[in-house]
């Protein structure tokens, strides 16, 4: 005993070193401002919850359809499922395990010729086996199993943000392709106008035959683009009912592309450092980094012995007459371990702090990823803006222009291939201002996401 001791407290003195204090933690410091000047404030438009940030009574019912249907969401909920499960395993890894056993066995024997023996067994028993936490491995082990179930809901969230994101860029591409198709249809029927009046000047000799054809050319070069846009309508309405999770179909409630309404030029994008509870996606990675801490700690704690109890209360007897009056009980523990293992589990527990160094740099990794995303939105958006206003401005002369050049068409100081000229200019400008408001609304929808708005609480109730 005076052996034994010394040894039992060195193992117990190692054993309660923690394999995990030595770990490097992650550094996550990010700057104090997004971009050099910007100003800091407390408020952001991620605080917004979804159905408030989208007004559009039509987009938002869209989303909720998503919401229940999409697909992949529905797999994230699975896989939520799952690691709840698995969690439960872990945490009832602390309790003992109890089994039952019912048997019935007849042996005869004949030794030397000595005569035939028999020898009937009756048994009842439920044996019980408990694993004591002696180093910690069970705690540990119910660590990271909760961490990876917290990391599973944190990407269910960071889906229902990404769908959210997805449906409203989806919903705003189609309606600005209606609104292009629109403008098409519409100067179609202005040039149809310009073609019949180039017709009759023709024919009445007005004019030469070359203006008609010019008129002629500019009416089938705005009736070609129809077909190419109302495929890529199409497309778009499919790959919006995909994202709703279900087949194809037409979508007749959507709204307008607001060509008179300008979008705020600042909004509050919040101190750079609560992007880390902002966004689901950062909190799931920060887990899986605990997850990883947690199983160099179980790697850690198995270098050591494990010490097992186990009991076995019964009933057993060789006649079934008086089975009940011969109780039966087993009792034992056992301590198990490497003596000799040629360094596998110590191999086992550095190749576990590397797995953890590797989760440490995707964490820091989606730290910074996360900050540039939200620094390369509020640029994007900045700039979106600006594209938007010199759009308009340019529509807007080249409204004048085509008045202009009507009136000068018709009091003769003026050629028509010049009206034409100001016509392809001014429908060019009516696209160019509708591409560039659905490219502020893609711009205001990606900030939106990428800063953590899209997903809340509520939507994660049904997991």
């Amino acid at each position: 005993m005076k052996r034994l001791i010394p040894i039992i407290l060195s193992i117990l003195a190692l054993a309660s070193c923690s394999g995990t204090k030595n770990l490097v933690p992650a550094d996550v410091d990010m700057p104090e401002a997004y971009m050099p000047g910007l100003e800091s404030d407390t408020a952001s438009i991620a605080d917004l919850t979804w159905w408030e940030f989208y007004a559009d009574s039509t987009l938002t019912r869209l989303m909720r359809l998503a919401l229940d249907n999409n697909r992949d969401l529905l797999k994230a909920a699975a896989r939520v499922e799952q690691m709840r499960q698995l969690y439960g395993i872990d945490k009832a890894n602390f309790y003992p395990e109890i089994g039952g056993m019912a048997g019935a066995s007849y042996e005869t024997n004949n030794y030397n010729g000595a005569g035939t023996t028999k020898d009937p067994e009756y048994d009842l028993k439920l044996p019980v086996s408990w694993e004591i936490n002696l180093w910690g491995s069970l705690s540990q082990a119910k660590r990271a199993g909760a961490a990876r179930f917290k990391a599973s809901v944190e990407d269910y969230r960071a889906m229902s943000m990404t769908i959210i994101a997805d449906v409203a860029m989806a919903y705003y591409r189609l309606i600005a392709l209606d609104n292009e198709l629109s403008i098409v249809r519409q100067t179609m029927a202005t040039r149809k106008q310009s073609l019949e009046q180039a017709k009759i000047r023709f024919d009445g000799g007005l004019t030469s035959e070359t203006v008609y054809q010019q008129a002629k050319v500019e009416y089938s070069t705005a009736a070609s683009l129809v077909p190419n846009l109302e495929r890529q309508v199409a497309v778009a309405r499919n790959a919006l009912t995909l994202l709703l999770g279900e087949y194809p179909r037409e979508i007749s409630e959507r709204g307008d592309l607001a060509l008179n309404v300008s979008l705020p030029e600042k909004l509050p994008a919040g101190v750079p450092s609560t992007l880390l509870q902002r966004r689901p996606d950062l909190r799931a990675a920060e887990q899986r980094l605990k997850a990883a801490m947690a199983d160099v700690g179980v790697s850690y704690a198995d270098r050591f012995p494990r010490l097992r109890l186990g009991f076995t209360p019964g009933f057993e007897n060789e006649s079934l007459s008086d089975f009940f009056k011969s109780p039966f009980t087993y009792t034992v523990g056992s301590i198990t371990g490497s003596i000799f293992d040629f360094g596998r589990k110590k191999r086992k527990y550095q190749a576990a702090i590397a797995v953890y160094d590797q989760s440490r740099y995707d964490y820091e990794k989606a730290v910074i990823q996360a900050f540039t995303e939200v620094n390369t939105a509020l640029a994007t958006y900045h700039h979106v803006q600006q594209a938007r206003t010199l759009k308009v401005e340019l529509r807007d002369a080249a409204v004048k222009y085509v008045q202009l050049a009507h009136l000068q068409y018709r009091g003769g100081t003026l050629n028509y291939i010049d009206v034409l000229d100001a016509q392809r200019r001014y429908f060019d400008a009516q696209i160019g201002v509708s591409n560039a408001i659905r490219d502020e609304y893609l711009a205001l929808i990606n900030l939106y996401k990428v800063l953590g708005g899209g997903w809340s609480t509520d939507d994660s109730a049904a997991i």
